[in-house]
């Protein structure tokens, strides 16, 4: 499917970004530093803006209070701004101070103790800030603070994040190759952060960088009104020392404190996060070599960060693969980054794959095109984990499995709820509430052999009914939930959930009254059946089963920034996430793409919204038939192409090398076949 979005316009906060690069870059060619030198410190002048406009917001809402209250003036006590998420600035440390400092001051000198300041009274931030300022020609830094003031006080806090992103990407595009250590391009991140969709929850990226992943999945949160702060708990590990301090101020930036520790992955686990991360987002290092496998033994095995085996290649994209499952809690979800060449490996690394897509983790695969990342220009493919699909019924279940099948249906009446209906009116006679009727109903296995719990706890909530086996979630609403108010925390509280993977029934206290068999049929109907559909009415939403993967091929679709580089746009990004949804049986959510990723979604799988295999961009494949593709994870090799689309260049290069792969396997087998044959017949001449 091709999807090339035109080139958008420049806006007021991208002429600020070009204005800001052109002062930075400017500073570069007169101080004879190299973008490795000059990088951290202009980072740190527009951290100190962003500081600064914040600690000002405070301080002048405390003085007002302040005027008008008898306890006394908090102005300028640190604890006051650290209760906002602000970080405190002493005066010296205020960027009024450094942008009119009096001429023939050493600038380098002031704002290196400005930054020592800020590390003393924010104790988060201790051995984070730049601090070798005075490398710089004095009159230059002035020249740098003059252009970062020019940053309004007005400007949002999402602009702020922007510009510092943008600088971020700059910086990448300049370093080359080794920027890529730090940056992953804003428009894949929001992809896996999507896909994901981190609500609650531990998140860890084992390969951070300068915590892109971390400021995408806040943003995830802050967008469907919540407080990123209270709802991730944010880890990290990276091996370079400069790189955990970019992360780190980086996060402070945008309003979020984590964990991140500097350590080689491989290794060491500082985190001990075998089994205890919900969420795990990463761009790790493609194609690592020489790492000391010896070192790796004692983590190998079941339980442990290595469980399916150590690749014998010398290549440490399988090791990364299987720290990224490893991490996972039973419910946990990870979405990473992968070169292409590991999505069909083969030898021992395609038996590690093998037992990865029989664990029933490996969830989606999108095929993403080339010149998306700054520093290289290769494709990559995006990989997704879930742990608890593994628990959903299999779309092609084996003799003898436990997956039982609907109630059968019988006469006009359909199913076989008429016992259960008579049961429930006898209830209702007896002014039984709502909730104990239901539970009359579907307590000890009577509603098709479906195991319910009462009062059951998931996360922070506890839900009226739970089914564990098909992770269904029945509530039932009185009243109150009728309100404007109530029905906005009942929307919250089912995307969490289905953020968890379940599905979410609601019915009013009257419909179990009024419509029992209705409300049975309809949570009966909700749970997928072996053949992908309920039988009778009910119908199965979406096409995912724990021995499904989906496929996504969105190398055709891109927004082309320039000659060398292309990115998403936020409608083709929510579009492909609610392809994912669509697949898994959730509700389209718009919140990022709005109306055009609704328009194209509706174009694509019709005004109902109901997932479907799409020839040149999607197909939901068995296990079955990925184990017939030797175990590959190519998208290329299920998607196919659209009718009435040519094949590119890039597509016929791919499938010619799938079957020049296919050709020698053949002839290898075909000269075994006429060695056995040459064998045989000589022994028969012999006798």
């Amino acid at each position: 499917m091709q999807w090339i979005a035109p080139s958008e316009k420049d806006t007021a906060t991208d002429a600020l970004e070009r204005r800001l690069w052109d002062a930075a870059d400017q500073l570069r060619a007169n101080s004879g530093l190299n973008a490795a030198q000059y990088s951290t410190p202009v980072l740190g002048l527009i951290f100190l803006r962003f500081a600064d406009v914040r600690f000002g917001k405070i301080r002048a809402g405390l003085e007002k209070m302040a005027s008008s209250s008898r306890r006394g003036s908090r102005v300028d006590e640190p604890a006051a701004y650290h209760a906002e998420g602000v970080l405190y600035l002493t005066p010296n440390a205020r960027f009024e101070k450094l942008l009119h400092l009096p001429e023939g001051s050493n600038a380098g000198k002031v704002i290196n103790e400005a930054m020592r300041d800020i590390e003393k009274h924010n104790p988060q931030l201790a051995g984070v800030l730049p601090k070798s300022y005075e490398i710089f020609n004095s009159t230059l830094l002035k020249e740098l603070l003059k252009r970062v003031s020019e940053i309004p006080a007005t400007i949002d806090y999402d602009a702020f994040g922007r510009i510092y992103e943008y600088f971020l990407g700059e910086f990448a595009r300049t370093e080359g190759q080794k920027g890529g250590e730090f940056y992953t391009p804003s428009g894949i991140v929001r992809l896996l952060v999507e896909v994901l969709e981190p609500y609650h929850g531990r998140i860890l990226d084992p390969a951070c960088g300068s915590g892109g992943m971390f400021v995408q999945s806040a943003r995830f949160v802050a967008e469907h009104k919540k407080n990123p702060s209270s709802e991730l708990a944010i880890h990290g590990q990276e091996k370079v020392a400069a790189t955990v301090a970019l992360c780190r101020m980086n996060l402070a930036m945008h309003g979020l404190e984590g964990d991140i520790k500097e350590a080689i992955t491989y290794y060491d686990d500082l985190h001990k996060s075998t089994g205890r991360f919900d969420f795990v987002l990463a761009n790790p290092p493609f194609n690592v070599n020489a790492v000391d496998k010896e070192r790796l033994e004692a983590e190998v095995g079941k339980g442990r960060r290595y469980p399916f085996g150590l690749p014998r290649t010398d290549n440490a994209n399988y090791l990364w693969i299987q720290l990224f499952y490893s991490t996972l809690s039973a419910n946990g979800r990870a979405g990473f980054v992968m070169a292409n060449s590991a999505s069909d490996a083969r030898s021992s690394e395609q038996e590690i794959r093998k037992q990865l897509i029989e664990a029933r983790a490996v969830d989606v695969m999108v095929a993403v095109g080339p010149n998306m990342f700054y520093t290289v220009t290769l494709p990559c493919t995006l990989w997704f984990f879930d742990k608890a699909k593994a628990k959903l019924p299999c779309k092609t279940p084996s003799p003898g499995s436990a997956n039982h099948p609907l109630p059968k249906a019988e006469g006009r009446g359909g199913f076989k709820f008429q016992g259960l209906v008579d049961q429930a009116r006898e209830l209702r006679k007896k002014q039984t509430p709502a909730e104990d009727v239901l539970w009359q109903l579907l307590r000890d296995r009577q509603l098709a052999d479906l195991k319910f719990r009462r009062q059951h706890q998931i996360g922070d909530y506890i839900v009226d009914f739970f089914c564990p086996e098909y992770t269904l979630v029945v509530e039932l609403d009185g009243a109150v939930h009728e309100t404007s108010d109530r029905k906005k925390k009942d929307t919250k509280r089912d995307t969490y959930l289905r953020s968890l993977g379940h599905t979410v029934l609601r019915f009013t206290n009257a419909r179990v009254f009024n419509d029992t068999e209705g409300v049975l049929r309809e949570i009966v109907s909700s749970r997928p059946s072996p053949s992908g559909r309920g039988e009778g009415e009910g119908e199965q939403r979406g096409a995912r089963y724990s021995d499904t993967v989906l496929f996504i091929d969105a190398r055709h679709i891109y927004r082309q920034v320039d000659r060398a580089h292309r990115d998403w746009t936020e409608g083709q990004i929510g579009f492909l996430a609610n392809v994912v949804r669509l697949y898994r049986g959730e509700e389209p959510d718009f919140t990022l793409g709005g109306p055009e990723a609704e328009a194209k979604l509706k174009e694509v799988f019709g005004k109902k919204l109901r997932f479907a295999d799409v020839p040149g961009l999607c197909k939901a494949a068995t296990i079955k038939e990925i184990e017939a593709q030797g175990w590959s994870l190519n998208p290329g090799r299920y998607v196919g192409v659209a009718p009435g689309e040519d094949v590119s260049d890039e597509d016929f290069k791919e499938q010619l090398e799938t079957l020049n792969e296919e050709l020698e396997v053949l002839n290898a087998q075909a000269r075994d076949l006429e060695q056995t044959i040459a064998r045989n017949v000589a022994r028969i001449l012999e006798v």
